[in-house]
């Protein structure tokens, strides 16, 4: 299998390859028939099979009163080519003939980059079982999603890197991270509760884990557990700038981590040091959190 992100026209665009040893034709309604799809696919689809043609998606019960998402048949040529739109992203599924087999291409285009580690994960354990279904092997139609495999493709696609900018009064240093757990277990991992000592309180020092020996740490400047701190950082023991952890939605396997470290003009250095001290904090906290994912029942 051969997965890999590009970026077109400003979004994402996700494509994995995989050979099959069954013809199109064979291939063909496991991916464009209900009844078929409902086997491997994340949702509940309903279609009308045409260009033009509207789809609807369900999670969950198939009750009549499940949340729907629509889209539409963007293209529907068998058993080659079926193309599809799901909200604003879109889904493109291509089977070429391959010896006695085909060579099914898959692409996902969308804008949340920082998600695209979830994405490649969950398709490859639906192309897994859409190919354990082809096969007629027995397999879980629920499959979980392993953070392992997730962190893998973070690594793969470059997206544990920050970025750093230059601003009117002098640069910030910017992190988006997909995490594989909720927001109330990296707040924990990170030592954010408030112990008696009066860390992690409003006008105290900030716990450990949010901390990083290169930018020594001032009073927590704003606080509401379990989804954001931020506290000044000192250079020559005055205020220098800002570092602002905030946990947010991402895409629904874990919260979204956003690290923010702001600097004055003129210590364009720091900004250089901040990418890789920051990073050297996210990186053990993610594999720590994607170990404990993973070990859950």
């Amino acid at each position: 299998m051969n997965e890999s992100l590009e970026t077109a026209d400003g979004r994402q665009v996700l494509r994995i390859e995989r050979r099959l040893p069954h013809p199109p034709e064979k291939v063909w309604p496991a991916v464009t028939e209900p009844g078929h799809l409902r086997e491997w696919f994340p949702a509940e689809v309903r279609l009308d099979p045409r260009v033009g043609g509207r789809m609807t998606f369900s999670f969950g019960s198939a009750a009549e009163d499940a949340p729907e998402s629509v889209g539409r048949v963007d293209a529907y040529d068998p058993p080659r080519l079926f193309a599809f739109s799901w909200e604003e992203e879109l889904f493109r599924i291509e089977l070429h003939p391959d010896g006695p087999g085909c060579l099914l291409v898959f692409s996902h285009v969308f804008d949340d980059r920082a998600g695209a580690a979830s994405f490649a994960s969950g398709w490859q354990i639906c192309l897994d079982t859409l190919d354990g279904l082809l096969d007629g092997r027995a397999t879980d139609h629920s499959p979980r999603p392993s953070a392992r495999l997730h962190e893998s493709y973070v690594e793969r696609f470059g997206l544990a890197d920050g970025v750093v900018e230059t601003t009117d009064d002098g640069w910030r240093v910017r992190f988006e991270r997909q995490l594989t757990r909720p927001a109330e277990a990296v707040w924990a991992a990170l030592g954010g509760t408030t112990p008696q000592d009066g860390t992690g309180t409003l006008g105290g020092p900030p716990p450990a884990g949010f901390t990083s020996a290169e930018f020594p740490a001032g009073p927590v400047t704003a606080l509401d557990a379990p989804s954001l701190l931020e506290y000044a950082w000192e250079a020559a023991g005055a205020p220098a700038g800002r570092i602002r952890w905030q946990l947010a939605e991402g895409t629904g396997h874990g919260a979204r981590l956003l690290l923010e470290q702001t600097g004055p003009a003129g210590t364009a250095g720091d900004g250089a040091t901040a990418l890789t001290a920051w990073r050297a904090r996210i990186e053990p906290l993610a594999r720590q959190l994607a170990e404990e994912a993973d070990r859950r029942p």
